[in-house]
């Protein structure tokens, strides 16, 4: 019971998030695409907070496609069914090499852009 309180939870902020960003009223995060690279690639690069920079840039991306395929009603996104972690945060690593200009802009808009490049539904 406590579980299906908490994904009716979630279905309702998350239908409440759409409906704003739907209306123009929510502005997303100062968390930029540089922040979240850091962890991204620190993961790959660093034995002792390796494990601990991995968890957080792949928890970010987790929440964003999950919250993604949660509000969106078509499918225009297809995420790879095996390794889904460690797919997108490498395809996100690439794209923000990339685009690098583009460092500053919020995380989330960089996820979004990534997903659609290097994800798409054929």
């Amino acid at each position: 019971m406590k579980n299906l309180q908490k994904l009716l939870g979630v279905v309702a902020v998350t239908a409440g998030v759409g409906w704003f960003v739907q209306a123009g009223a929510v502005s997303l995060s100062d968390y930029t695409i540089e922040q979240l690279l850091s962890p991204c690639f620190e993961s790959d690069n660093d034995a002792r907070w390796g494990t601990a920079a991995e968890a957080e840039c792949e928890q970010y991306l987790r929440g964003f496609t999950d919250a993604y395929l949660l509000t969106r009603n078509n499918q225009e996104i297809c995420l790879p069914e095996q390794n889904r972690d460690d797919e997108v945060r490498w395809a996100f690593m690439k794209w923000a090499k990339q685009n690098f200009g583009e460092r500053r802009r919020p995380a989330a808009e960089g996820v979004l852009a990534t997903l659609k490049q290097a994800f798409p539904c054929k």
